[in-house]
């Protein structure tokens, strides 16, 4: 048996009413690692964070058994828009999201890369990762890094397959700062197969040779209300939905994975109920 507590599993969180209130909820749930939103995710502006909040966040995190949180960006960011104001706002919007994590000492930004709403899919590929590495330049100092999550391909979104991620990747010199964000529900929903220990081999094998397992750095776990390769994004709790509990078996007892974060983005309800009951399934599935 696995020390269990070894494993970095949890939930997103609300910081409402404070930043240190997520580590709360966080402790309530049984999470070993959370992920935030470090402002309003429908809004551009933000407000900015007090050195007090900050400390006080820190210092709650240090007292706690969370040991690692990682933020998720704003979903308004679309860095390969066609558009140069929302381009400019976007490119402005990460910037901040990166700061502010670092104030807050967060490793990882997880970013949504966009859509392609015009013009070829390769171009705005290449845009996206520019514009990517440019927020790393121009955040030098910063120690947050920023994780591209893999997509379900709905509608025009770009980052549903490893060519593109890798594509994008491609694009960023400052390598130590990249990194990829599996999704599971997306992965499955782009038509990536990774139920039976053969299909999962066959999948990070892949995945290794297209973009390299070196730049997995996290997991979203959320199983799927929509079937393989539907392009559909509908989270479901786990073992509820079209994935087999086996896929979820395999990530959680892969070696490789162990000291990765994964975090759950299942349904909601207001008690943290689900929340529990998403990431105790996941441990128990830790051989």
């Amino acid at each position: 048996m696995n020390d269990k507590k070894q494993y970095l599993v949890g939930a997103h969180v609300s910081i409402s009413g404070g930043f240190f209130k997520a580590i709360e909820e966080g402790i309530k749930i049984g999470c070993t690692a959370i992920q935030i939103f470090t402002k309003s995710n429908r809004q551009w502006k933000s407000k900015p964070i007090t050195d007090s909040d900050a400390d006080l966040f820190i210092t709650a995190q240090k007292e706690s058994d969370i040991k690692i949180v990682v933020a998720h960006a704003s979903y308004l960011i679309n860095l390969g828009s066609a558009t140069h104001e929302v381009q400019k706002k976007s490119y402005t919007a990460l910037v901040d999201e990166i700061k502010r994590c670092h104030q807050l000492k967060i490793p990882f930004l997880v970013l949504h890369p966009g859509t392609a709403e015009s013009g070829s899919k390769e171009i705005v590929l290449k845009q996206t990762g520019d514009y990517i590495n440019q927020a790393l330049e121009e955040t030098s100092n910063c120690i947050t890094a920023v994780l591209i999550e893999t997509m379900a391909g709905q509608g025009k979104s770009i980052g549903s397959s490893f060519e593109e991620l890798a594509m994008m990747l491609h694009q960023i010199t400052h390598k130590k700062r990249i990194g990829i964000c599996f999704d599971t529900c997306h992965a499955f929903a782009a038509g990536y197969e990774f139920s039976t220990p053969q299909s999962y081999a066959a999948m990070f094998k892949q995945f290794d040779a297209t973009i390299g397992l070196q730049y997995l750095k996290m997991f979203h776990m959320n199983d799927s209300k929509k079937e393989l390769g539907s392009h559909v994004d509908r989270h479901e709790n786990i073992g509820k939905g079209a994935i087999k509990l086996e896929a979820f078996s395999l990530i959680m007892n892969d070696h490789r994975f162990t000291s990765i974060p994964k975090i759950v983005e299942t349904p909601k309800d207001d008690d943290l109920e689900n929340d529990k009951r998403n990431v105790r399934t996941l441990i128990d599935l830790i051989k």
